[in-house]
């Protein structure tokens, strides 16, 4: 059962401003949470924060400044928020980039990795004593369908030996997908009372279609509408993997229909070898080493 009352949380969204980030923001603050829209972008966020203000002028609602592809905004993001507020109830590491061009990161990291994974891996250690703090407190981590037949290749993780984007990208969704596996493992591991979750939302009309500088081209835009679900629908998923009350963490929430592409919040069952132990702390290790953020719990 869905949690119907979320007076008195705090809640984070990154990549708020647009998309399956602005349609939980809309849902959780109208259902009484604080929300806290991380944006790169101040000037989207402060549309989307008017937006939601005009369905609902009674929200709780607010903007900070986060770009997940420089770990010192990430680091100014955690140190101000923790200033600000002593406990924190919800993290949605919602944020991602597409396929893009090869790039960097401000840290030197292929732009999807750093952007999607590590961005996240860092910024939810360094609020992992307030999430501790916080009985009953959740994360809930973005993956995608492009995890499927993804692999993770740490000799490449920069992208210096080759670079495709898509599988990078899955790459970026199938660490996401790890993390999140992961970060539940030691929740339970070490008696916190805090639960991680991951989704993913389908296949969803949202901005990571729209690459570049240039206008999505018209005929994509029309295939859109017949391949993908509006983004209020694939942000169910996520709302369903932060408010659903018999969550226990380490679910993986998606959509029911075929191929998991659209339809209503269901529990999804990765494929059997997903959950690599070797592979996670692998991962998890170098994620420390790479971010230079070490969790302590």
């Amino acid at each position: 059962m869905l949690t119907d009352n979320l007076s008195g949380k705090i809640a984070v969204i990154t990549g708020a401003n647009s998309g399956i980030g602005f349609e939980a923001a809309k849902y959780f603050s109208a259902k009484g949470a604080f929300v806290i829209l991380a944006v790169r972008n101040e000037r989207k966020g402060q549309i989307a924060l008017e937006s939601i203000l005009r369905e609902n002028p009674n929200a709780k609602v607010n903007i900070m400044k986060l770009d997940l592809a420089d770990l010192k905004s990430v680091r100014n993001f955690a140190k101000s928020f923790m200033e600000k507020f002593e406990f924190l109830n919800l993290l949605v590491n919602n944020a991602g980039v597409m396929i893009p061009p090869y790039g960097k990161t401000k840290d030197g990291f292929e732009l999807q990795f750093g952007s999607n994974h590590l961005g996240h891996f860092a910024l939810t250690g360094l609020l992992l004593p307030l999430l501790k703090n916080t009985p009953g407190s959740r994360v809930v981590t973005l993956s995608s369908i492009a995890h499927r037949g993804a692999k993770l290749d740490f000799d490449n993780l920069d992208g210096s030996k080759g670079y495709k984007a898509m599988k990078f990208y899955g790459q970026s969704k199938l660490a996401n997908l790890l993390f999140a596996k992961e970060l539940d493992n030691r929740f339970k591991q070490h008696e916190i009372e805090s639960i991680s979750v991951a989704c993913h939302p389908g296949l969803s009309n949202t901005n990571l279609f729209h690459f570049g500088k240039g206008e999505t081209p018209a005929f994509i835009k029309g295939l859109m509408k017949f391949i993908t679900q509006p983004a209020e629908k694939g942000s169910l998923p996520t709302i369903y993997a932060a408010t659903e009350d018999s969550l226990k963490g380490g679910e993986y929430i998606g959509p029911d229909g075929r191929g998991n592409r659209k339809g209503n919040p269901a529990i999804e069952v990765p494929a059997s070898n997903v959950y690599n132990i070797e592979t996670m702390n692998r991962l998890w290790s170098i994620s420390e080493e790479m971010t230079d953020v070490f969790y302590h719990f």
